[in-house]
């Protein structure tokens, strides 16, 4: 019997078993939350929460708490409102059976001093620091978006910002960006790496490791982000993890077809506290050692995660979080062959990010949040090429990243407030790598090398960012960030600017601007010790957009942008070649490079139009369209395009919830095809290697890309405990997208391969 076939009748079977009828008793839930003044982190005393729709509401105490009890279970939206502050709401608020649902809010200062309150926007979330180029996302709405399965990366895929090249991949390619320039944060905790099977040196893989049920929002940045970052160059993805129910144990297990696992949490210290607790493993090889699954080998991949929160008072909190994650694969000649694979082997790494984080509030004139972290990655890898079934890479490294951020929110006046803080890094990696001879992409014979080295150093950075009220209706951010590495012992000073003009309480015009640099991947810097000397990456951005609310719960957003990037490493061998393209379509910076050369530049320029729609009742969407350019300059003074110009992308997202059990979403997206370089086919089969017409560098394109997903959701409610049962199909029009053209060795030709084909991924939630 067919695995996914099994698997799927199984969960279908327990859909059908417990059903209302079965031990059911649809009950009422709880909602309780706590408000927060947004620039100060103290508690909105008095405020006011409604359910829309209904009659229940209630109002913040003294620590800013509220509870709403005897919720008939479904979906809700909170209104609250709070003189003097802007009205906000909160949709997606999902009651259940016997169950608290937490809600988090803070509120923001009316900007403008009207008359009559208007609430405009309320559903969208925005921070202070950055008005341009960011996306806020909320736990449900990345919880269902269809084609993600919890993915926080795929999630974004929707954006116009970001280049669709390969489903395979959640590597984020930003506005002409490349999958090295992104940073991620956790509860102020800095994460290199989010994703099981990490690509080394980037931020990519084809696997998320962040458990959805931890997630409280995100804020993801694509461009013009404030002072208060640094050493990345194209987007910041910002990350809130929930607290613990600290009013009683919740459980939840979780099987699906990728699957299976268990969120944990309850009170801590009495209520001081809160845990939550996620152990998770995928099972795909033992369905294939159960069942008759030809040669394949599936990934084996689990990962553990917690936070920990503690109160030392009402206004002092520590929170300790750990992420780690634990890989396997070992795909054999066969599978290789059967997958069309160009190398085989054994990888085996081991990732865990750990850290505490100290939030204080220090009354009126702000917060601060401080931690420590300790991220470490290590590899053991063993790559085998399949045409010659001979040793290519042999990869034993071991990564550590110790460090410090400090980050202080203060208010100097009612018109004035201050960003500052400082950064520390201790950088520690140690490789052990051997690279056989290959022929490179250009058809030369590279001898074998080894990189035995250990490389240390330390990074800081300090950073400031004003925010000031010039008028009523203009609001600016001027920031100043330095930055020093003792590896390269280059030094920065980057400044940033950005701004909001309020036409209307409707109708805004946005822009920033600003210089951002980042160094280059130590792999790549411990393969010489000449290239400590090159300069390090560099960025300029310009951003411009209006933004304006159709309505309360729909905006519309039209921004244009320029990035200018210099100092790019240059392989003089290969001075068509755009290195930091490499870790896409080839091996990374696995090979050694000497001699490199920091002569390179490239450039994106786009149009991006979004209209995004909230769930205000049982209707959400989001329509998005970019059109853009990205290009680059090598070592013969050359303009091409890079590897991710797609050019054109239209991408439409959205959902239907007819009543509180049913929830139906899709997700289509239509790309222009990206640039490819074509083989020497002449020079390819008397080598039997793939050699790339230097003449035709990224000179051809593939087919335009479009895929479908869709997704359906059903909830059911039962006395204490409920179960969400969900089937999500990918391409589900199953589109042959072409991912590359590569050589075949064993067969001595060209040939295709491709994205996913319809791919079903299904599976079970259920709370207890």
């Amino acid at each position: 019997m067919n695995a996914r076939v099994l698997i799927f009748s199984i969960l279908f079977s327990i859909t059908v078993f417990i059903q209302p009828g079965f031990g059911s008793d649809i009950t009422k839930g709880k909602i309780k939350g706590r408000l927060l003044d947004a620039e100060t982190k103290l508690p909105l005393i008095g405020a006011n929460v409604l359910i829309a729709g209904t009659q229940l509401g209630a109002a913040s105490d003294t620590e800013g708490n509220f509870l709403i009890k005897s919720i008939p279970v479904g979906n809700y939206s909170l209104k609250i409102s709070y003189i003097g502050y802007e009205t906000k709401i909160k949709p997606d608020v999902i009651v259940r059976s016997e169950r608290f649902t937490f809600v988090e809010a803070e509120l923001k200062t009316l900007a403008l001093e009207l008359d009559q309150v208007v609430v405009t926007g309320g559903y969208f979330t925005e921070t202070d620091e950055q008005v341009s180029s960011i996306t806020n996302f909320s736990y449900e709405e990345i919880r269902r978006a269809p084609g993600t399965a919890g993915d926080i990366s795929r999630v974004v895929f929707s954006l116009p910002s970001l280049a669709k090249v390969n489903d395979q991949s959640n590597g984020l390619i930003v506005r002409g960006g490349s999958p090295i320039e992104n940073a991620f944060f956790v509860d102020n905790i800095e994460i290199p790496n989010i994703n099981h099977f990490p690509t080394q040196g980037t931020s990519s893989g084809p696997i998320g490791m962040l458990n959805v049920d931890f997630i409280r929002d995100v804020n993801f940045s694509t461009g013009g982000f404030s002072a208060i970052y640094g050493d990345k160059l194209s987007s910041v993805m910002n990350i809130k993890f929930r607290e613990g129910n600290r009013e009683e144990f919740d459980g939840q297990i979780d099987l699906n077809f990728a699957g299976f696992g268990g969120v944990f949490e309850g009170p801590f210290f009495g209520d001081s506290g809160s845990y939550l607790i996620s152990v998770r493993r995928s099972f795909l090889d033992l369905l294939v050692k159960t069942f008759d699954a030809g040669t394949s080998v599936a990934p084996v991949y689990g990962d553990v995660q917690w936070k920990l929160a503690f109160d030392l008072s009402s206004r002092h909190q520590l929170s300790f979080l750990g992420i780690w994650g634990d890989d396997h694969n070992s795909p054999d000649y066969d599978t290789a062959v059967e997958n069309d694979m160009l190398v085989y082997g054994n990888q085996d790494i081991n990732e865990n990010t750990t850290g505490l984080n100290w939030r204080a509030v220090w009354g009126k004139i702000g917060y601060s949040n401080t931690s420590v972290s300790h991220t470490s990655t290590r590899f053991d890898e063993n790559f085998i090429e399949t045409g010659s079934r001979e040793l290519l890479i042999k990869n034993r490294s071991t990564e550590h990243n110790f460090k410090f951020r400090n980050l202080n929110n203060l208010i100097l006046s009612k018109k004035v407030g201050l960003e500052i803080g400082l950064e520390a890094k201790h950088l520690i990696s140690d490789y052990d790598n051997f690279y056989a001879q290959y022929t490179d992409a250009l058809g030369e014979i590279i001898p074998e090398s080894t990189l035995d080295k250990k490389i240390t150093g330390n990074k800081f950075g300090a950073f400031a960012n004003f925010e000031f009220e010039l008028l009523p209706a203009l609001t600016t951010n001027f920031g100043v960030r330095t930055d020093y590495s003792s590896i390269t012992e280059n030094t920065h000073i980057a400044p940033r600017f950005g701004f909001e003009y309020r036409f209307t309480e409707r109708t805004s015009l946005v822009g920033a601007t600003g210089l951002y640099h980042q160094s280059l991947p130590l792999l790549l810097l411990a393969q010489n010790s000449a290239n400590k000397n090159l300069k390090d990456l560099q960025a300029r951005h310009y951003v411009l957009g209006i933004h304006h609310f159709l309505s309360d719960d729909t905006k519309l957003s039209l921004e244009v942008y320029q990035k200018d990037y210099e100092n790019f490493p240059i392989d003089p061998s290969q001075p068509s070649l755009f290195l930091m393209d490499e870790l896409f379509y080839r091996y990374g910076f696995f090979f050694n490079h000497e001699n490199l050369t920091d002569s390179g530049q490239a450039s994106a320029k786009g149009l991006e139009v979004i209209l995004q729609k909230k769930l205000a009742k049982n209707f959400y969407g989001l329509v998005s369209a970019a059109y853009f350019r990205t290009k680059y300059t090598g070592g013969d003074g050359i303009e091409r395009n890079r590897v991710f110009d797609n050019r054109f992308i239209f991408s439409l997202e959205g959902g239907y919830k007819p009543n509180i059990k049913w929830e139906f979403s899709m997700r289509w997206i239509y790309a222009g095809g990206t640039p490819f370089t074509p083989f020497d086919l002449n020079a390819s089969q008397a080598i039997n290697r793939g050699v790339l017409d230097e003449s035709s560098i990224n000179g051809e394109r593939l087919p335009a890309y479009h895929s479908m997903n869709i997704r359906f959701d059903r909830r059911f409610y039962y006395r204490g405990s409920n179960l969400v049962f969900y089937l999500s199909v990918w391409n589900a029009y199953n589109r042959e997208n072409v991912a590359s053209y590569f050589w075949n060795q064993v067969e001595n030709k060209q040939d295709r391969l491709n994205q996913w084909t319809m791919l079903p991924i299904f599976g079970l939630e259920y709370e207890f």
